[in-house]
């Protein structure tokens, strides 16, 4: 059921003809689309689409070559986004906006500052107004939390008070379930609920296409820049919007043999790891994972699944515990060391641990590699090699991007995943550590590195895939862990226990550990 209704047929935004250019690339062309008052407008399409580029002009980060833009019947030519704001407008970017060491209020206020006798912060007025949004759109936050403490979902909320602050109307969701658990993505379709029955109009960019057809009241979907066709979720399904968006029938489903698993090549045992609070976020897990399987582990975002990663690939130190690769001990090896055992890390977060998005793709796809043949010779870079090595990323992954040359923070979310997929999946590796290696990523894409993956299993690499979304952890295992308060409170092989089984595991019912080997 969708969760807006445009009763009200009112145009309060219209983009017409809309074309924007880049040097080799044209991300935009012709592109013309309408969001009624109160409707949730569906935006799909691969990524480098053309999605965040048109919503960037709407919102006055860019500037259109041709078209024009219409806010409730009047034209508008936003040259920064405060006039977009100015036009009520307000935008959730995939990548938050906020400012980590200042408090909820002072981020949502900042640029749009309340004082007293023009001189002192307002810190109480702004709060008593963040509560009042809060209450009145159910988003709660405390205005005085540290953005730093806060969980994703509460970033995300702040986001989204920070848009209302300044009365927007028309909200741009950018992949807002991107980084989401699905509590947090539950707890945000019922914001959304209470948005629209208040009278605001969302455009809601995802990846994700049961969100698109339980929430959206119409859909728009974008290839290669066009608009290729428009629908309604009540006459469309998961495969013909992925047709639609891809251009050729997507496989939704993981399409892989039984495993046959050899000798143990991780092997964790009695670990404990701290998280940056010094609380335990792991406490006592033990796993292993051969070669030649799959191992996922299903649970609620934070109850240790990022400190356990960080902790096997070095870039956290253990209070306790071994961690052994291959035979070898590496509790206490550094991340180049457990690199050059042949360990490949996709890590959870793209942009803080897997690339150096001011360096060109070029860089990016030797991050780990550098310094080896053949793209080096002793401290003699070999520029030829490096290139054509990233070339061949670019092609073999279909990573879109005008050149590989510009730096890495020009391509989309998506791009930029896939530009860490290619990178970890080229070098020869014994164990693959996949941390949310579909977040932000369209369907075509997916099916793509879920088919890698289950090659590199099927090769006889030992694979450790933690993701948030259930579905993804049950279409790829062989075997499930389930993490609970940073212990690994049941080992299952797949299919042996329903979906909701596992959701109650990973909701803490059910706590005495089971193996099923």
């Amino acid at each position: 059921m969708t969760i807006g209704s445009p009763h009200d047929q009112q145009v309060v935004l219209e983009a017409r003809g809309i074309t924007k250019r880049f040097p080799g690339v044209i991300a935009n062309n012709n592109v013309s689309l309408r969001l009624h008052k109160g409707e949730v407008l569906a935006l799909l399409g691969e990524n480098g689409a053309g999605k965040s580029t048109l919503m960037n002009i709407l919102y006055g980060l860019y500037h259109q070559d041709e078209g024009e833009i219409l806010v409730n019947g009047t034209p508008m030519r936003a040259s920064s986004p405060h006039e977009s704001i100015q036009r009520g407008i307000g935008m959730v970017h995939q990548h938050f906006q906020l400012v980590p060491v200042m408090t909820v209020a002072e981020n949502v206020m900042l640029g749009n500052e309340i004082t007293r006798g023009g001189v002192f912060l307002d810190r109480r007025r702004a709060a008593h107004l963040i509560g009042e949004i809060s209450r009145q759109y159910g988003l709660e936050v405390d205005p005085n939390a540290l953005i730093a403490d806060l969980p994703v979902g509460a970033q995300q909320r702040v986001e989204i008070i920070k848009a209302l602050y300044r009365n927007a109307d028309i909200l741009i969701l950018d992949e807002p379930t991107a980084v989401l658990t699905p509590q947090e993505a539950d707890d945000l379709v019922q914001i959304m609920h209470t948005l629209v029955a208040q009278g605001k109009s969302i455009i809601f960019i995802t990846h994700k296409l049961r969100e698109v057809l339980e929430i959206a009241d119409r859909i728009v979907v974008l290839r290669g820049g066009h608009v290729v066709g428009e629908a309604l979720p009540a006459t469309s399904s998961e495969a013909n919007l992925a047709a639609m968006m891809v251009g050729r029938d997507v496989i939704l489903r993981v399409d892989k043999a039984v495993a046959h698993p050899g000798a143990t090549v991780l092997e964790v045992r009695n670990l404990r790891v701290r998280d940056d609070r010094g609380l335990l976020a792991v406490n006592g897990a033990d796993l292993d994972v051969r070669a030649g399987e799959i191992l996922g582990v299903a649970g609620v975002q934070g109850n240790g699944q990022t400190e356990l990663v960080a902790a096997i690939t070095g870039l956290r130190a253990k209070e306790s515990g071994s961690v052994r690769v291959a035979g070898q001990d590496v509790s206490d090896a550094t991340p180049r060391r457990i690199s050059e055992l042949g360990v490949a890390h996709i890590p959870e977060d793209r942009q803080r641990e897997g690339l150096v998005t001011s360096y060109a793709l070029t860089d990016n796809s030797v991050l780990e590699l550098y310094y080896r043949q053949p793209f080096a010779s002793g401290i003699i870079r070999d520029e030829a090699q490096v290139e054509a090595h990233c070339a061949r990323l670019v092609q073999d992954f279909d990573v879109r991007t005008p050149s590989t040359h510009v730096p890495v923070s020009s391509l989309s979310g998506g791009n930029q995943q896939k530009l860490i997929v290619a990178r970890e999946f080229s070098q020869p590796i014994t164990l693959l550590i996949a941390a949310q290696p579909t977040r932000g990523i369209d369907v075509g894409s997916i099916e793509f590195v879920h088919s890698q993956i289950v090659k590199k299993r099927d090769e006889g690499v030992a694979v450790l895939v933690i993701s948030a979304e259930l579905d993804e952890v049950l279409a790829l295992s062989d075997r499930i862990a389930v993490m609970y308060h940073g212990q690994i409170v049941a080992t299952v092989r797949s299919g042996e226990l329903t979906r909701d089984e596992l959701g109650l595991l990973m909701a803490g019912a059910g706590k005495v550990a089971h193996e099923a080997f």
